[in-house]
């Protein structure tokens, strides 16, 4: 047995193993939640940032939470993954925080407590744009960027994009490590990502990053994370929400970073929990594809490699997201990095 099929064979078999009922009592039980997450509790008050944007009038949330403790005057921008919120950043702005940063963690445009346009054209230059001016509108200058996920893509490409405005990049897991296109992986229309988005539930949420994200493994507390993202597909909002993940898939899928980690210029930082498994649509990849793609042990240090101030960090065993599933442990591997690296001129 393969080994990517082996860590997908605990997913697939909790799958086959549940009930019809218990899947609908699930489904029943989630919670439903408005269009811009109304009804989840953030950690944190959640401002809105009202600009115009391609012809529209858009609102973006962000948390804009003090440093504490001996404040050393920098600011950290977080960028959430694709299955993510600014409020799954929770331990990462405490910790943050509490070192003394400035944190501003926005949910961007599309996703949780921001706008869901009917029409937009995504791209990670139209979202790198839209943070650029949230910052400038927050008085701040420089920062420090740290993306997880798809926020990694969208960090790395505001970096190529405003390279004078970032001090340093840390990438958690950042998917488009590879170009899966390139690779053999099958393209989904947007209107059959939107026919799939449609069908979101909790329990389809739970078994797939069961399986991809965290190798198997599970952590009652991310229960929460999983009715955040259900509540928002199942409430009054849903055909708004899985319209703008459809195109939000298709950016990712068609606009990859990858070949241009080379021109990054600024500290790198790559923390990769080495178990991860992530790859857009390696679920309809043919097996010879299926089998090459998504092995974050290999590809953490492949891109090293390629960006020219990089260092990497790896977390053996842990899976797409080590700051939720070891928080202490990430913690202390970030905040060195960022220390070590602030007082190199």
């Amino acid at each position: 047995m393969s080994r990517i099929f082996s860590r997908w064979l605990p997913g697939l078999l909790l799958t086959a193993a549940l009930p019809v009922l218990a899947q609908d009592q699930t489904q029943a039980e989630t919670p439903e939640y408005g269009p811009e997450l109304q009804g989840f509790e953030y950690p944190y008050t959640v401002k809105h940032f009202a600009f115009e944007s391609q012809g529209k009038s858009l609102q973006m949330g962000y948390m804009d939470i003090a440093a504490q403790g001996k404040v050393n005057g920098r600011s950290v921008v977080l960028m959430h993954g694709k299955n993510f919120c600014g409020a799954t950043w929770d331990s990462s702005i405490k910790a943050l925080s509490e070192a003394g940063y400035r944190v501003i963690a926005p949910d961007q445009i599309g996703f949780c407590t921001s706008s869901k346009p009917d029409h937009y054209q995504y791209s990670f230059q139209q979202l790198a744009t839209n943070t650029q001016q949230l910052l400038k509108a927050l008085g701040i200058q420089k920062a420090t960027l740290l993306g997880h996920s798809t926020g990694g893509m969208l960090a790395t490409r505001y970096a190529l994009q405003y390279p004078d405005q970032v001090e340093q990049l840390a990438l958690v897991n950042p998917i488009g490590l590879e170009d899966w296109k390139a690779l053999g992986v099958p393209y989904l229309t947007v209107d059959q990502w939107y026919e799939r988005e449609l069908k979101v539930t909790a329990q389809g949420i739970h078994d797939y990053q069961r399986s991809t994200y965290y190798d198997g493994r599970w952590k009652p507390e991310f229960d929460r994370w999983v009715n955040m993202y259900a509540g928002l597909a199942k409430g009054p909002g849903k055909t708004a929400v899985a319209w703008n993940s459809a195109l939000i898939y298709d950016m990712i899928f068609t606009q990859p970073v990858y070949y241009e980690f080379k021109d990054l210029k600024v500290p790198t930082l790559l923390l990769i929990g080495t178990s991860d498994t992530t790859a857009i649509n390696k679920n309809i990849a043919p097996p010879e594809v299926k089998a090459k793609i998504g092995h974050y042990d290999v590809l953490g240090k492949q891109v090293a490699k390629l960006i020219p101030r990089s260092t990497l960090i790896e977390f053996p065993g842990m899976g797409h997201a080590p700051q939720m599933e070891e928080p202490a442990k990430f913690h202390q591997a970030l905040l060195g990095w960022l220390n070590q690296t602030n007082t190199v001129p």
